[in-house]
């Protein structure tokens, strides 16, 4: 790092002083410029006054995980003053407000210091108090335009943009800009060792966070019925939902709204809204994170049981209880793949990036559907909230969905029995019917003991046979999920498997252990319930390596409940504070076995070498 197009550099600010418009303003300029960018929002839970931090990451290789080291911060807060002088790696910079003193046991030697008056700067141009602070930090941004030799068109041409309507704003915000810009020109060389050059690397590329890709992956697939509780990190989900339906979904002519949703009064009603949706027909979900999950426990086991589709969007943050709702996390895996009580297993799906979160969105509809069952997509506050570089996202026009076993009402009337229950196909999977459309396919909808015709029932015999059609037909539902991504190279010594948001990080870490000798295939789990080729990856190999973000191994355990496979087999990395998962943690992790990991040539390598 640290060179032309590859460097990182943050934004240390006080939480509620308008921020994050200039730090967008950075990231989106970088981007138009055609250079891989991503951006790392690392905010408090409360309204305003603690600190904040943004991470922007420069790679011309196209790497999305949070950097390793920083090369500039930005340090506009003194509460963090020595954090952010600490954050600095050797030989980079840090950039502060001069317009109070620094104090001398925060120089740090190896570190060049850099001050602009940015709050004198203001208060001598601008008018009053709320106006300066927020104007602060276009400042800033300006300055950093010229230490990184941003192009000043870009940036100018996106306040255009911007404040196009409103003049006063937008003269205020290109004076600010150019107020930052003149006085680094002015009193530094600019621009610093490492800064922008344009590239042509962004073209087939949208900005976009998991949370906005999902609810429009939400849209195409047919959802109509939204229903939630507001729940950081996931509310953004059901208002990007929402314009969307008030976009796509009301008619123009009418100005009808074709869709539903509702703020329910807590989670497990949100979930009892969708499910009933799903039962009467309509495409339907709700948006939560862990605690939500831990109250709709009970509605997910009836809708299990009575076999309702319905799609759960779980944006993982740090547990447990409240834990900290800004922060990332991957703990909720044995809430969803066996959530509620009794003997459930569920069908979950994990995206790595927003473009994921689009198609999983889809795929999710389809398969509750299709399996009439809750489908959980398991995104995170990383994904959710930040803003990723990803490919432009694509859309078939001849996509149907698929709504599984769905008697239409002239195949009820042929029907000389309508039994909910009944596997007439030996797949596991009963057809339903709608309510509404034939009196024939009319049952009782139970979460009581039922037989396969759908009548009460507490004969074991019969409970029995119900239960283990819901087990044959969540092992078919192996070979409907995702197939887990599998990256394989001549002579790897190791495995590693990850899942989630920790993809990005693992693939960049990938590159770094090849650098040391170390050469390693790679599993990307995509879905539960594990088919074939899980297992087999983890016996080609004598060393695996399970990189997750929880404390107690969660996926390490699930693969060997599930696959068989010796838990102790399995080496796990573990990273569980709530922050986005750095490659070096990985390339620690694995190096740091030595030689076991030099030695450990999967029997593919050593077949492969022998021939």
């Amino acid at each position: 790092m640290s060179g032309v197009n590859d460097f990182s550099f943050k934004m240390a600010t006080v939480n509620g002083t308008g921020s994050a418009s200039a730090n967008s303003l950075l990231m989106q300029a970088i981007f138009r410029m055609g250079i891989p960018v991503t951006g790392k929002n690392i905010f408090p839970s409360n309204i305003q006054g603690l600190p904040t931090f943004y991470d922007i990451r420069v790679s011309k290789d196209g790497y999305t995980a949070r950097p390793p080291e920083v090369d500039l911060v930005v340090t506009l807060n003194p509460s963090t003053y020595a954090k952010d002088v600490a954050a600095v790696r050797k030989g980079g910079y840090l950039l502060y407000d001069s317009s109070w003193p620094l104090e001398p046991d925060l120089v740090r030697e190896g570190i060049t210091i850099l001050g602009i008056p940015f709050g004198k700067m203001c208060v001598e141009n601008f008018e009053g108090d709320r106006n300066r602070t927020l104007l602060r930090n276009i400042v800033y941004a300006g300055a950093l335009a010229a230490f990184l030799s941003m192009d000043m068109e870009v940036v100018g041409q996106m306040l255009t943009e911007k404040f196009s309507k409103k003049k006063a704003l937008l003269d205020a915000n290109r004076r600010a800009i150019q107020l930052g810009f003149d006085y680094a020109k002015a009193h530094f060389d600019c621009p610093l060792p490492f800064h922008l050059e344009r590239m042509d690397a962004t073209g087939d590329s949208i900005i976009i966070d998991g949370n906005s890709a999902a609810a429009l992956g939400a849209v195409y697939a047919g959802a109509t019925v939204g229903a939630w509780y507001p729940i950081t990190p996931s509310t953004s989900l059901m208002e990007a939902f929402t314009s969307f339906c008030k976009k796509f979904r009301t008619e123009p002519d009418t100005g009808l709204a074709r869709y539903c949703i509702i703020q329910a009064e807590d989670e497990l009603s949100a979930a009892g809204i969708a499910i009933g949706a799903g039962w009467a027909g309509a495409r339907a979900f709700t948006n939560t994170a862990g605690p939500g999950i831990s109250l709709m426990q009970e509605f997910v086991g009836l809708a299990y049981y009575t076999e309702i589709p319905a799609v759960f969007f779980d944006i993982q943050r740090t547990g447990p209880s409240t834990g900290m709702p800004t922060r990332t996390q991957q703990a909720d895996l044995f809430s969803l793949a066996y959530a509620s009580h009794g003997d459930t297993k569920h069908i979950v799906l994990f995206p790595c990036n927003p473009e994921e979160c689009f198609h999983m969105s889809v795929t999710a509809f389809d398969l509750a559907d299709r399996f009439q069952t809750p489908v959980f997509v398991a995104s995170d506050l990383d994904i959710g909230m930040n803003d990723w570089m990803c490919r432009r996202l694509q859309w078939d026009d001849s996509y149907r969905p698929d709504r599984g076993k769905c008697l239409t009402a002239d195949e009820l009337e042929s029907v000389k029995k309508f039994s909910r229950y009944l596997d007439a196909e030996g797949d596991g999977i009963a057809a339903r019917s709608l309510p509404g459309v034939h009196g024939k396919g009319a049952y009782f909808v139970r979460g009581s003991g039922h037989d396969k015709h759908g009548t009460y029932t507490e004969d074991s015999d019969a409970y029995q046979e119900v239960v283990d059609r819901l087990a044959r037909k969540f092992k078919l539902a192996a070979t409907a999920v995702p197939a887990p991504e599998v990256h394989t190279v001549p002579n790897a010594t190791v495995g590693i498997v990850s899942l989630g948001g920790c993809h990005a990080a693992v693939m960049e870490a990938i590159d770094r252990l090849r650098e040391k000798g170390i050469v390693a295939d790679y599993m990307r789990i995509r879905a539960f319930p594990f088919d074939a080729p899980v297992r087999a990856f983890l016996d080609s190999h004598t060393v695996n390596f399970v990189v997750e973000q929880n404390r107690d191994a969660q996926l390490r355990s699930l693969l060997a409940i599930e696959t068989g496979k010796p838990r102790d087999e399995m080496i796990p990395v573990l990273d569980y504070g709530g922050m986005p998962l750095t490659a070096m943690c990985v390339v620690n992790a694995v190096a740091g076995h030595g030689s076991k990991v030099l030695k450990g040539r999967s029997p593919r390598a050593k077949k492969r070498a022998s021939a």
